[in-house]
């Protein structure tokens, strides 16, 4: 017990009452149901016809357009206000740091990945571009709109990259292609770096050559899933979907091998069911791989096949992010921890006043992603608010002031040592 006295961290014998809310046999997706044949494959869309005009912001009252990439893109509504197309202000940002461009097609993703608001089970009920995704709408624009917007900013835009995010749909590789081509033929990478949020099921090594030689700097791979168990039925045949957990990590080997090292990561969902311990193991692998995590916190996305389920709790969540943060950045391995018998971080590896100091940062609780022009260990994909909301804030958008970092401590169960 003498490493957890070190740290703070309360004794797990105190905890051994506690309900496991997110345990493997809890967190289970509801079964997707069937879809009419006329509104299959964005039918309702399609038989309208409405032609795209200007800005589309999601909205129930309106048709929605017949747009498609390359020719129109969709964006964060965080990123949709930064460009200046919405009108909106964020709780404690002034803007993102990185323009998230998702590819869009009447179609929809073909995908139907259990956590996702985009997932094509939802076709009865709402159509693609109306979709929410990471707890927010995504207006649509012209590509041609967007990248002239940023071109005139130059050295001044806000953002310090820009992330492509394809889709399960047959047109999208050579569509994010087409709209990397428009972007680097008009600004610089220097000015504005790109990442890929790529689509491994419809990939080959060749397409994500392609990808780099036109320019992009950083490509990632979304397996979401620490384990292949969950993997399998959030993503794959257990929600009939197309993914499977094998040819993420083909795509994902073959970006470290073309991008090199430093240049390629992984998303990771933590609280799906999984253990703490499963969740560092993966990002340990990836150190190893020589890439990085990019971590997101469980939340029950409206809409979804697991939209009844419990958000990850936030001892986990935190314990998981300052965990992958010492992986990650500090040179601690995931060897030099000690997990209790559910597997949860008993002990960081670190002595106390280390810690405490890398706690106080706050730096190990903002928001992972692609890095930004700041630091290495501060992302650009800030992503407002994309798995929580501001009045319980899970990944910090902004530095946390000395007030949050003293929340985050109590959530540990970590309170600053005395003197």
């Amino acid at each position: 017990m003498t490493c957890l006295k070190r740290q703070g961290l309360e004794p797990r014998e105190r905890q051994a009452g506690r309900p496991d809310s997110d345990s493997l046999e809890t967190m289970r997706p509801r079964a997707p149901q069937s879809t009419p044949a006329a509104l299959k494959n964005g039918g309702r869309v399609k038989s309208t016809g409405v032609a795209p005009a200007d800005i589309y912001r999601p909205d129930h009252n309106v048709l929605t357009p017949d747009m498609r990439s390359p020719q129109y893109v969709q964006m964060s509504t965080a990123a949709a206000i930064t460009l200046g197309i919405s009108k909106g202000r964020m709780y404690r940002c002034s803007c993102t740091r990185c323009l998230n461009l998702l590819l869009t097609y009447p179609e929809g993703c073909r995908a139907n990945c259990a956590y996702c608001g985009l997932a094509r089970h939802r076709e009865a009920e709402r159509d693609y571009a109306d979709r929410n995704f990471i707890r927010v709408d995504w207006p649509a624009a012209s590509t041609e709109q967007v990248i002239d917007i940023v071109a005139r900013q130059g050295d001044e835009t806000p953002f310090h990259r820009m992330c492509i995010s394809m889709i399960t749909h047959p047109n999208s590789d050579a569509d994010t292609v087409s709209v990397l081509r428009q972007w680097t033929g008009r600004i610089a990478p220097e000015t504005v770096p790109v990442s890929i949020l790529s689509n491994p099921t419809t990939m080959t090594p060749g397409d994500v050559r392609r990808l780099r030689d036109l320019g992009a700097d950083i490509f990632t791979v979304a397996i979401d899933a620490a384990t292949p168990e969950i993997f399998e039925r959030t993503r794959g045949k257990g929600v009939q979907s197309p993914h499977s957990w094998k040819k993420y990590w083909d795509i994902l080997l073959a970006a470290r091998d073309i991008f090199g090292l430093g240049k390629f990561g992984a998303h990771i969902i933590v609280g799906m069911g999984e253990t703490e311990h499963d969740v560092l193991a993966l990002v340990q692998r990836l150190v190893d791989m020589g890439g990085h995590s990019h971590m997101f916190c469980f939340f029950p996305e409206k809409g979804s096949l697991m939209d009844h389920l419990p958000a990850t709790p936030r001892d986990q969540w935190r314990r998981v992010q300052l965990a992958r943060h010492l992986i990650d950045y500090r040179g601690v391995r995931v060897e030099h921890m000690t997990f209790d018998g559910l597997g949860r971080v008993a002990d960081f590896g670190l002595p106390a006043g280390e810690l405490d100091a890398i706690i106080a940062s706050a730096i190990p609780f903002r928001t992972s992603g692609c890095p930004g022009k700041e630091r290495d260990d501060v992302s650009a994909c800030d992503r407002p608010y994309g798995d929580s909301p501001p009045s319980d804030i899970a990944s910090y958008p902004f530095q946390p002031n000395k007030r949050d970092v003293g929340k985050i401590r109590r959530q540990l169960g970590m309170p600053r040592p005395a003197g």
